[in-house]
C-alpha cells in the first residue's frame, strides 16, 4: 500500500483552518475549481472533481479534539483510499495541515501526491482568503 503525505503552512489560526475542513459536506467551498460539486449523502459525500471524476468517500471519523478529519473511498478503481487531514498550531496566527493518504494499488501513488499538492495549495488560498477583511 502506497502512504502518501503532504503538508502545507496556513497563514491563519487553527481554528479557522479547522472549521473548513472538518464542515464534511463543505468541501466544494474549501478547495473550489479543484472540486466542482459535493453534495452529503448520509454518512458520505459526493464530489466531483474538475476533471469530471465522481467519488464516493465515506465519512469515518471527525475528531475535534485532535482536528482530523477520516474518510474513506472503498470502491473502483481502488481497492482501498483512505485520508485523514490533521491541523496542527504553528503560532497564533499560522497552522500546519497534514494529510495522509494510504492507497491501493500503488500505481496511484503518483497521481495522490499530485492532486494533494494542488489540492492544499487551493486549500491554503481559500482558508486564508476566508481571513480578509471584507471591503
Amino acid at each position: 500500500m502506497a502512504s502518501i503525505t503532504e503538508e502545507i503552512v496556513i497563514s491563519a489560526p487553527a481554528e479557522i483552518a479547522w472549521a473548513m475542513i472538518r464542515d464534511f459536506g463543505g468541501a466544494q467551498r474549501l478547495v473550489p475549481g479543484f472540486l466542482v460539486d459535493c453534495q452529503l449523502d448520509g454518512d458520505a459525500r459526493i464530489v466531483t472533481f474538475a476533471n469530471g471524476r465522481v467519488a464516493r468517500e465515506l465519512l469515518v471519523d471527525i475528531d475535534d479534539k485532535t482536528r482530523r478529519l477520516v474518510y474513506a473511498e472503498p470502491t473502483e478503481p481502488f481497492i482501498t483510499r483512505n485520508a485523514a487531514l490533521q491541523v496542527f498550531t504553528e503560532g497564533e496566527n499560522r497552522c500546519r495541515v497534514t494529510w495522509v493518504i494510504d492507497v491501493l494499488p500503488n500505481t496511484f501513488a503518483n497521481l495522490m501526491r499530485e492532486s494533494m499538492q494542488n489540492a492544499l495549495a487551493i486549500m491554503k488560498r481559500s482558508v486564508e482568503a476566508s481571513q480578509a477583511p471584507s471591503p
